[in-house]
């Protein structure tokens, strides 16, 4: 295997966030869509998060990895993740779908940044939005229009799930010391003004969504 210890951590992370990404989403369609339509076109995005799940377990099995062992780390911190941002009903579960697991894929998305081209355009791809968006925008803003009101308490929601997913974030990467020096290779170690930057790209990202939400 040519690859670093931290490429693996990161695809073994993204691995997991997939595969769980995709079993939530299974899970919330069937829980929480209010119309056959919304269940099929929750679960085809589930399937989009599975289909990325098998690219990334391929090329950790394609680089001498066994996916199981790479993916072993994070199952407690994404596992805890998912179960204390259980939504409640169907708007959270969209919320969380579009922003919570939007902010999460940020995170792995500026370690990716630093690699080189194949594993950095497998990492793009795994992270393409695949309709997630739209999805979830079009069905709040409809919501919202019809109950100004829970607009409120949505906003609540996400603002709970961002500071869950990045202290999520925080913990794998102490956690995997090769993966946080994905996302301070080529500063120093003490560079708190890079730091910085990147957590405000993650928070510039973050109130646009919030933004098209209309929360």
């Amino acid at each position: 295997m040519n690859e670093s210890p931290g490429v693996v951590d990161l695809l073994g992370v993204l691995a997991y966030a997939e595969l769980s990404a995709f079993l939530r989403m299974a899970e919330d369609a069937a829980d929480f869509a209010p119309t056959l339509a919304d269940r099929a076109a929750l679960g085809d995005l589930a399937v989009a998060e599975y289909r990325h799940f098998q690219l990334l377990r391929d090329k950790l099995a394609a680089l001498g990895a066994d996916p199981d062992e790479a993916m072993a780390p994070y199952v407690e911190a994404l596992d805890g993740w998912h179960a204390q941002t259980r939504p409640g009903d169907w708007l959270q579960a969209l919320v969380k779908a579009y922003v919570g697991i939007g902010i999460a894929l940020d995170f792995y998305r500026e370690a990716a940044k630093r690699l080189a081209p194949p594993i950095a355009d497998l990492v793009d791809e795994v992270l393409a939005d695949q309709g997630r968006s739209e999805f979830a925008v079009e069905r709040v803003r409809a919501a919202l229009a019809a109950d100004p009101a829970a607009a409120g308490k949505l906003a609540l929601w996400a603002r709970r799930l961002v500071g869950e997913a990045l202290s999520q974030g925080q913990r794998v990467a102490a956690a995997r010391p090769e993966l946080a020096r994905l996302l301070v290779e080529s500063m120093a170690e003490d560079d708190q003004a890079e730091i910085g930057r990147m957590f405000a790209r993650l928070t510039e990202e973050h109130g646009r969504r919030m933004a098209a939400l209309g929360i």
